[in-house]
């Protein structure tokens, strides 16, 4: 069988073994999500609160009212085409972050890019994170195309570099860490223009509904019941960690102490990767970093470690690895993989009691520590892409961190 037909058989293997997987494992969430943006934004436009319509089970919108504006199209769709429009805007989304990250490795190693690129596809189908985040109808995946454009831009040296992080912050405030990694890495220029969109987006959406953006700014921001349990085992964050030790009373100190040494940690490495001009491992340890510190991180919200997963597999490449180092980070790559496709913290969904309930109800803490602890930096002998660090005049090197021209 020559390459190319074992190549298609390869790919239709993988795909027929996924496509049964998904069908008969439980865990399809019915598109609530985004019949929760759908219901909540149609209630604004048809003249209520956009904050006050809830499901049957409470849930309800709770995300700033700029989001909403972006949202407002639904209002004209039915239900269905709502959820057409929700699947093609992820697999766009999709498509953009296969051809940022992936296709470079792909053409770096001499592979056929059509069968990196969609083997890449089937491996990004099979994590429960992007697994929710498609059947809930997140935006999970759009708002990590939206911060990776930046990436693109910041590669190149575009002065428009931070449109993206800005745009992001502004619909959800979770990717504003990234803002905090242009300040830390000394991407002065391209900070001031992700802060300026975002303020910039937020006071369009004052203007357009001020009544919705007071309660949310007010009100909504901070009732954290709006969103679910913190120690719902979902919550696969350091403060759902720190929950579930005891849920009844949360200890918030405990929480602080660790968030502090996880953005110490974060804020050293991202430094790090910055001087050694690997850009995309700084970008991935940053959204690594806002799964763990921020308050609540659902299972859907895990997306943002995906760009990691491609750096620590690019960094054991060629395959099978060569080296002791390379062989570790395979495995380690390997384990974090199937831990994220397995669905594990769902066994502990109904209780986490003793040790063994412990670790596993918090599977994907592990993960997300290991990832920002051990993440390999270092950007490889190639051409694929600008080196960010050599040319991007707009926005310098931090003070006192010396950019490594010999790698």
């Amino acid at each position: 069988m020559n390459t190319g037909r074992r190549q298609v058989v390869t790919v239709l293997a993988v795909v027929t073994v996924l496509t049964v997987a998904i069908a008969v494992l439980p865990g399809h969430r019915g598109w609530f999500d985004v019949g929760v943006y759908h219901g909540a934004v149609g209630h604004w436009v048809r003249g209520g609160d956009l904050y006050e319509w809830t499901t049957g089970n409470g849930y309800g919108f709770t995300y700033p009212p700029f989001a909403a504006v972006t949202m407002l199209p639904m209002a004209a769709l039915a239900w269905y085409p709502t959820i057409v429009a929700n699947l093609l805007l992820t697999a766009l989304a999709v498509a953009f972050l296969l051809h940022l990250l992936v296709d470079p490795v792909a053409r770096r190693h001499g592979w056929t890019r059509w069968y990196a690129l969609t083997l890449a596809c089937c491996l990004l189908a099979g994590l429960n994170p992007v697994r929710d985040t498609v059947s809930f109808g997140q935006v999970n995946l759009l708002l990590v195309a939206l911060v990776y454009l930046d990436l693109w831009l910041l590669e190149r040296g575009s002065r428009l570099a931070g449109v993206g992080v800005g745009l992001a912050a502004a619909v959800k405030l979770t990717p504003a860490i990234f803002i905090g990694y242009l300040l830390v890495t000394g991407r002065w220029r391209a900070a001031a223009t992700a802060i300026g969109t975002a303020v910039g987006a937020t006071v369009v959406a004052a203007a357009l509904a001020p009544e919705a953006s007071r309660t949310f700014f007010a009100e909504a921001l901070w009732d954290t019941d709006r969103v679910g349990e913190l120690a719902y085992v979902s919550n696969q964050s350091l403060l759902g960690l720190v929950a579930r030790l005891d849920p009844a009373h949360p200890d918030r100190r405990l929480w602080l102490l660790l968030v502090v040494a996880a953005l110490a940690v974060w804020a050293v490495r991202v430094r790090r990767a910055v001087r050694d001009g690997d850009e995309r491992a700084g970008f991935a340890l940053t959204g690594v970093a806002a799964c763990l510190v921020s308050p609540v991180t659902w299972v859907h919200h895990l997306v943002w470690l995906v760009p990691g997963l491609v750096v620590l597999a690019a960094s054991a490449l060629p395959w099978p690895p060569v080296g002791a180092t390379a062989r570790r980070r395979a495995g380690a790559g390997v384990a974090g993989y199937v831990v994220l496709c397995t669905g594990l913290v769902w066994v502990f969904a109904n209780g986490s009691a003793g040790p063994w309930g412990f670790v596993g109800a918090n599977a994907y803490v592990w993960v997300s520590i290991g990832m920002l602890a051990l993440l390999p930096i270092g950007r490889a002998e190639t051409d694929d892409h600008p080196g960010f660090t050599e040319h991007c005049g707009a926005v310098g090197v931090p003070r006192g961190v010396a950019v490594d021209r010999q790698r």
